[in-house]
Protein backbone atom coordinates (compact mmCIF):
# COMPACT_ATOMS: atom_id res chain seq x y z
CA UNK A 1 0.00 0.00 0.00
CA UNK A 2 0.61 3.35 -0.55
CA UNK A 3 2.12 5.66 2.24
CA UNK A 4 -0.26 8.29 3.30
CA UNK A 5 1.03 12.46 2.04
CA UNK A 6 -0.28 13.79 5.09
CA UNK A 7 0.72 13.55 8.56
CA UNK A 8 -1.65 15.40 10.19
CA UNK A 9 -5.07 16.06 9.18
CA UNK A 10 -8.72 17.25 10.61
CA UNK A 11 -11.38 15.72 9.71
CA UNK A 12 -14.87 18.14 9.69
CA UNK A 13 -17.92 15.83 10.03
CA UNK A 14 -21.60 17.31 9.75
CA UNK A 15 -23.70 15.82 12.48
CA UNK A 16 -26.09 14.50 9.99
CA UNK A 17 -23.75 12.40 8.63
CA UNK A 18 -23.77 10.53 12.17
CA UNK A 19 -27.59 10.76 11.61
CA UNK A 20 -27.38 8.55 8.45
CA UNK A 21 -31.08 8.46 6.92
CA UNK A 22 -32.72 9.70 10.17
CA UNK A 23 -32.15 12.81 10.10
CA UNK A 24 -32.44 12.91 13.76
CA UNK A 25 -30.18 11.78 17.02
CA UNK A 26 -27.56 9.14 16.36
CA UNK A 27 -27.65 6.18 14.08
CA UNK A 28 -25.18 3.91 15.78
CA UNK A 29 -24.35 1.50 13.13
CA UNK A 30 -23.50 4.92 10.45
CA UNK A 31 -21.02 5.69 13.64
CA UNK A 32 -19.76 2.08 13.86
CA UNK A 33 -19.03 2.14 9.94
CA UNK A 34 -17.21 5.44 10.18
CA UNK A 35 -15.16 5.04 13.22
CA UNK A 36 -13.67 1.46 11.09
CA UNK A 37 -12.87 3.81 8.12
CA UNK A 38 -10.96 5.88 10.75
CA UNK A 39 -9.06 3.22 12.79
CA UNK A 40 -8.12 2.16 9.35
CA UNK A 41 -6.82 5.49 9.10
CA UNK A 42 -5.34 5.43 12.39
CA UNK A 43 -3.52 2.16 11.48
CA UNK A 44 -1.65 4.01 8.78
CA UNK A 45 0.13 6.28 10.92
CA UNK A 46 -1.87 9.50 10.22
CA UNK A 47 -2.46 11.74 12.95
CA UNK A 48 -6.06 12.67 12.84
CA UNK A 49 -8.16 15.21 14.82
CA UNK A 50 -11.66 15.86 14.42
CA UNK A 51 -14.49 18.66 14.50
CA UNK A 52 -18.08 17.88 14.71
CA UNK A 53 -20.97 19.61 13.95
CA UNK A 54 -24.40 18.95 16.38
CA UNK A 55 -27.05 19.67 13.81
CA UNK A 56 -28.49 16.56 14.30
CA UNK A 57 -29.71 17.17 17.54
CA UNK A 58 -30.00 21.46 16.65
CA UNK A 59 -29.03 24.08 14.33
CA UNK A 60 -28.84 27.43 15.90
CA UNK A 61 -29.88 28.80 12.53
CA UNK A 62 -32.64 26.35 11.57
CA UNK A 63 -36.40 26.77 11.45
CA UNK A 64 -36.76 25.03 14.96
CA UNK A 65 -34.76 28.35 16.24
CA UNK A 66 -36.04 30.96 15.00
CA UNK A 67 -38.50 32.06 18.04
CA UNK A 68 -34.93 31.43 20.00
CA UNK A 69 -32.08 34.29 20.84
CA UNK A 70 -29.66 33.41 18.64
CA UNK A 71 -26.78 32.82 21.33
CA UNK A 72 -28.97 30.86 23.39
CA UNK A 73 -29.78 28.85 20.23
CA UNK A 74 -25.84 28.78 19.21
CA UNK A 75 -24.90 27.48 22.56
CA UNK A 76 -27.58 24.44 22.09
CA UNK A 77 -26.04 23.30 19.08
CA UNK A 78 -22.63 23.56 20.58
CA UNK A 79 -23.72 21.24 23.45
CA UNK A 80 -25.15 19.07 20.79
CA UNK A 81 -21.63 18.48 19.32
CA UNK A 82 -20.58 17.20 22.34
CA UNK A 83 -22.97 14.53 22.14
CA UNK A 84 -21.89 14.03 18.93
CA UNK A 85 -18.05 13.68 19.97
CA UNK A 86 -18.82 11.13 23.21
CA UNK A 87 -20.56 8.98 20.45
CA UNK A 88 -17.99 9.07 18.12
CA UNK A 89 -15.54 8.47 20.95
CA UNK A 90 -17.10 5.61 21.84
CA UNK A 91 -17.22 4.24 18.77
CA UNK A 92 -13.56 4.55 18.50
CA UNK A 93 -12.37 2.99 21.58
CA UNK A 94 -14.63 0.39 20.42
CA UNK A 95 -11.72 -0.26 17.32
CA UNK A 96 -8.86 0.39 20.28
CA UNK A 97 -8.36 3.42 18.85
CA UNK A 98 -7.22 5.79 22.32
CA UNK A 99 -9.24 8.95 21.64
CA UNK A 100 -9.66 12.11 23.49
CA UNK A 101 -12.66 14.62 23.42
CA UNK A 102 -11.58 18.38 24.00
CA UNK A 103 -14.73 20.49 24.32
CA UNK A 104 -14.56 24.55 24.38
CA UNK A 105 -17.11 24.69 26.83
CA UNK A 106 -15.76 23.42 30.03
CA UNK A 107 -17.71 20.21 31.17
CA UNK A 108 -14.80 18.48 32.96
CA UNK A 109 -16.80 15.83 34.02
CA UNK A 110 -17.02 14.22 30.30
CA UNK A 111 -14.51 15.93 28.18
CA UNK A 112 -11.51 17.50 28.54
CA UNK A 113 -11.14 21.31 27.84
CA UNK A 114 -9.55 22.85 24.75
CA UNK A 115 -5.91 23.15 25.12
CA UNK A 116 -3.51 23.22 22.33
CA UNK A 117 -0.60 22.15 23.55
CA UNK A 118 -2.46 19.14 24.87
CA UNK A 119 -4.09 18.39 21.91
CA UNK A 120 -1.08 18.09 19.95
CA UNK A 121 0.84 16.10 22.43
CA UNK A 122 -1.83 13.48 21.88
CA UNK A 123 -1.79 13.36 18.45
CA UNK A 124 1.91 13.06 18.75
CA UNK A 125 0.92 10.08 20.93
CA UNK A 126 -1.17 8.53 18.67
CA UNK A 127 -4.40 9.30 19.99
CA UNK A 128 -7.44 10.37 17.56
CA UNK A 129 -8.37 13.81 19.45
CA UNK A 130 -12.08 15.18 18.39
CA UNK A 131 -12.64 18.47 19.08
CA UNK A 132 -16.47 19.66 20.52
CA UNK A 133 -18.49 22.68 21.32
CA UNK A 134 -17.34 24.48 18.15
CA UNK A 135 -14.94 27.85 19.08
CA UNK A 136 -16.65 28.27 21.96
CA UNK A 137 -18.52 31.48 20.84
CA UNK A 138 -21.84 32.19 19.54
CA UNK A 139 -22.57 33.26 15.51
CA UNK A 140 -19.24 31.34 14.59
CA UNK A 141 -20.34 27.63 13.06
CA UNK A 142 -18.70 24.24 13.35
CA UNK A 143 -17.02 25.24 10.04
CA UNK A 144 -15.19 28.05 11.50
CA UNK A 145 -14.30 25.87 14.51
CA UNK A 146 -12.53 23.01 11.79
CA UNK A 147 -10.33 25.98 10.24
CA UNK A 148 -9.55 27.20 13.75
CA UNK A 149 -8.55 24.08 15.27
CA UNK A 150 -6.65 22.69 12.33
CA UNK A 151 -4.01 25.76 11.80
CA UNK A 152 -4.10 25.69 15.71
CA UNK A 153 -2.67 21.79 15.88
CA UNK A 154 -1.00 22.24 12.58
CA UNK A 155 -2.88 19.96 10.58
CA UNK A 156 -1.57 19.77 6.85
CA UNK A 157 -5.26 19.29 5.93
CA UNK A 158 -9.01 19.77 6.56
CA UNK A 159 -10.89 17.01 4.75
CA UNK A 160 -14.25 18.30 4.97
CA UNK A 161 -16.88 15.01 4.71
CA UNK A 162 -19.90 15.89 2.62
CA UNK A 163 -22.71 13.68 1.19
CA UNK A 164 -21.51 15.12 -2.45
CA UNK A 165 -18.32 14.21 -4.09
CA UNK A 166 -16.96 17.70 -4.12
CA UNK A 167 -17.39 20.95 -4.99
CA UNK A 168 -20.19 22.46 -7.67
CA UNK A 169 -21.12 25.18 -8.83
CA UNK A 170 -24.87 24.21 -8.15
CA UNK A 171 -26.08 21.80 -5.79
CA UNK A 172 -25.89 18.96 -7.61
CA UNK A 173 -28.98 17.18 -5.33
CA UNK A 174 -31.42 19.87 -7.42
CA UNK A 175 -29.66 20.62 -10.11
CA UNK A 176 -29.03 17.77 -12.74
CA UNK A 177 -26.47 19.68 -14.69
CA UNK A 178 -24.19 21.20 -12.27
CA UNK A 179 -20.75 21.40 -12.82
CA UNK A 180 -18.25 19.86 -10.35
CA UNK A 181 -14.97 21.25 -9.87
CA UNK A 182 -11.87 19.27 -9.43
CA UNK A 183 -9.58 22.25 -8.05
CA UNK A 184 -11.08 25.79 -7.07
CA UNK A 185 -9.27 28.70 -5.54
CA UNK A 186 -10.69 30.30 -2.01
CA UNK A 187 -10.84 33.75 -3.78
CA UNK A 188 -13.56 31.68 -6.76
CA UNK A 189 -15.57 30.06 -3.66
CA UNK A 190 -15.97 33.34 -1.70
CA UNK A 191 -16.72 34.65 -4.99
CA UNK A 192 -19.45 32.70 -6.27
CA UNK A 193 -20.71 32.25 -2.86
CA UNK A 194 -20.30 28.29 -3.32
CA UNK A 195 -21.50 26.48 -0.12
CA UNK A 196 -18.18 24.34 0.81
CA UNK A 197 -17.75 26.07 4.29
CA UNK A 198 -18.49 29.26 5.38
CA UNK A 199 -17.28 32.17 4.42
CA UNK A 200 -15.32 32.79 7.55
CA UNK A 201 -14.23 29.29 7.65
CA UNK A 202 -13.03 29.82 3.91
CA UNK A 203 -10.90 32.93 4.34
CA UNK A 204 -9.27 31.56 7.66
CA UNK A 205 -7.83 28.63 5.41
CA UNK A 206 -6.80 31.18 2.18
CA UNK A 207 -5.22 33.60 5.00
CA UNK A 208 -3.05 30.98 5.66
CA UNK A 209 -3.07 28.84 2.88
CA UNK A 210 -4.45 25.50 4.62
CA UNK A 211 -6.09 23.30 1.99
CA UNK A 212 -9.55 22.13 2.17
CA UNK A 213 -10.18 18.81 0.57
CA UNK A 214 -14.44 17.97 -0.02
CA UNK A 215 -15.12 14.79 -0.52
CA UNK A 216 -18.28 12.25 -0.87
CA UNK A 217 -18.37 10.52 3.39
CA UNK A 218 -21.04 8.31 1.85
CA UNK A 219 -18.39 5.84 -0.31
CA UNK A 220 -16.79 3.66 2.24
CA UNK A 221 -13.19 4.02 1.98
CA UNK A 222 -13.04 7.62 0.58
CA UNK A 223 -11.23 8.88 3.65
CA UNK A 224 -8.38 6.65 3.52
CA UNK A 225 -8.09 7.50 -0.10
CA UNK A 226 -7.86 11.14 0.51
CA UNK A 227 -5.02 10.66 2.87
CA UNK A 228 -3.08 8.39 0.50
CA UNK A 229 -3.12 11.05 -1.64
CA UNK A 230 -5.90 9.73 -4.06
CA UNK A 231 -7.24 12.56 -6.80
CA UNK A 232 -11.06 12.16 -5.20
CA UNK A 233 -13.59 15.21 -4.43
CA UNK A 234 -12.24 18.69 -4.86
CA UNK A 235 -9.17 20.27 -3.88
CA UNK A 236 -9.72 23.86 -2.72
CA UNK A 237 -6.61 25.76 -2.23
CA UNK A 238 -4.62 29.15 -3.42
Amino acid sequence: MADPVFKRVLLKLSGEALAAGQGFGVDTNRVNEISTELAGVHALGVEVAIVVGGGNFFRGVAEQAKEMDRVSADHMGMLATVINALALQDALEKHHVHTRVQSAIEMNQVAEPFIRRRAIRHLEKGRVVIFAGGTGNPYFSTDTAASLRAMEIKAEAILKATKVDGVYDADPMLVKDAKKFTRISYMDVLRQGLKVMDSTAISLCKDNNLPIIVFNLNETGNIQKVVLGEKIGSLVSA
